[in-house]
């Protein structure tokens, strides 16, 4: 073999593993910009309860918090206010949407749904999480089963100045869930 033909051979193995290279990094990055944007979902909300709402069709439940139940099993949560029952799950309802309002919501979805089938995140007005606004307003609680403590700190101000529920008697709305599936 001549000698330009070995340069040519060598310049053509060096400009396809160039290639290759550049072929291999655009499909990386497009994998990481295609799964970036599947696990977030943004508009206007439609509220469901004190942990749940749905964007776009979508039910999306807060991960790692329980707010009292609106509606579960035919029965509404109720808690007691100066001796007062009053529904608890409706007023953590109605505080989420006062809050959301005509916002537009930015949610980060997790990988995998709940038993029901919901996408679990954390949603956010600009850059504020409405999970932490409920623990931290005492409208809804930390879980830890889910949470890993992510909102104990957030519950423990609420618990300290008596916010939201933490002024009232209240169920831990995972007890008060489980109460209600065992008198069925």
């Amino acid at each position: 073999m001549k000698r330009s033909e070995k340069q040519w051979m060598s310049l053509m193995k060096k400009l396809s593993l160039t290639l290759s290279r550049l072929i291999i990094i655009i499909l990386f990055s497009i994998s990481f910009s295609y799964s970036d944007e599947k696990n977030i979902i943004e508009g206007n909300a439609i509220v469901v309860d004190g942990d749940t709402i749905k964007i776009k069709g979508e039910k999306i439940r807060f991960g790692g918090i329980d707010a009292p139940e609106s509606y579960y099993k035919g029965k509404k949560q109720t808690c007691i206010e100066d001796n007062k029952k009053v529904f608890c799950g409706q007023i953590s309802k109605d505080k989420l949407i006062e809050k959301i309002g005509n916002n537009s919501l930015n949610c980060k979805i997790e990988k995998n749904k709940d038993r029901y089938k919901r996408s679990v995140g954390e949603c956010f007005i600009k850059e504020e999480s409405l999970s932490v606004f409920m623990v931290r307003n005492g409208y809804a609680f930390d879980w830890p089963r889910y949470s890993k403590g992510k909102f104990a700190n957030d519950q423990e101000y609420a618990k300290i100045n008596k916010l939201g529920f933490w002024n009232m008697k209240f169920e831990y709305p995972w007890i008060w869930k489980k109460k209600v599936r065992e008198k069925k």
